[in-house]
């Protein structure tokens, strides 16, 4: 059986007996019905999951029902969302189809049309051969230099600041180690601090 027999053979059982069943009384009548009973759970769970099954549990037991007058209500509300959906596919396309009308007003062809385009295509091949002039150029942006000058600006701010610094580090060592000047300015000197000069 395929999973739509299946499904249907199920459906059955719960249309013809109008019960409320228990699972292991479903997989007893779906084996009656040919539904073998490693499938049972699967089917129902389908069944369930499209609504045309309703499930309940109760303390600790799971309760399962289907009835005729159940299924035509949902399929009826299944036909009426479809309608509706319909209608309103119906309406956008008149909307979308109104609305290509008044672009296509104006731009029908004629001589004229076609200089025009012409001409506007020329603009763009013109605007795109100075975008690409204007790009071989970019080294030399006004904005560009400017952000770079207040860089050199503050690097060489700091460098003085630095170059201050480390003539202040040595006149102190050289107060409270009096008597090592030399060896205070060979240390220096050994780690590049007396390379340093202010800008």
């Amino acid at each position: 059986m395929s999973l739509d027999d299946k499904r249907a053979a199920m459906l059955e059982i719960f249309h013809e007996s109008r019960d409320v069943f228990m699972l292991k009384d479903i997989e007893k009548l779906s084996v009656k019905k040919g539904i073998i009973q490693q499938a049972v759970k699967d089917v129902l769970q389908s069944l369930v999951d499209d609504d045309l099954v309703r499930q309940e549990k109760i303390g600790i037991s799971n309760y399962y029902w289907s009835f005729p007058s159940e299924a035509s209500v949902k399929m009826e509300s299944d036909l009426k969302k479809l309608q509706e959906a319909v209608r309103a596919a119906k309406l956008r396309k008149v909307e979308l189809a109104a609305a290509v009308e008044v672009e296509k007003s104006g731009k029908e062809v004629s001589e004229t049309r076609t200089l025009k385009v012409k001409q506007l295509e020329a603009i763009q091949t013109e605007i795109n051969a100075c975008d690409e002039e204007l790009f071989k150029y970019k080294d030399n942006d006004p904005k560009r230099y400017e952000a770079m000058l207040k860089a050199v600006k503050v690097a060489k701010s700091a460098a003085n600041r630095w170059t201050d610094n480390i003539d202040c580090l040595m006149s102190w060592a050289k107060k409270r180690f009096e008597g090592h000047a030399e060896e205070i300015k060979n240390l220096f000197k050994e780690n590049g601090a007396l390379d340093l000069e202010p800008i």
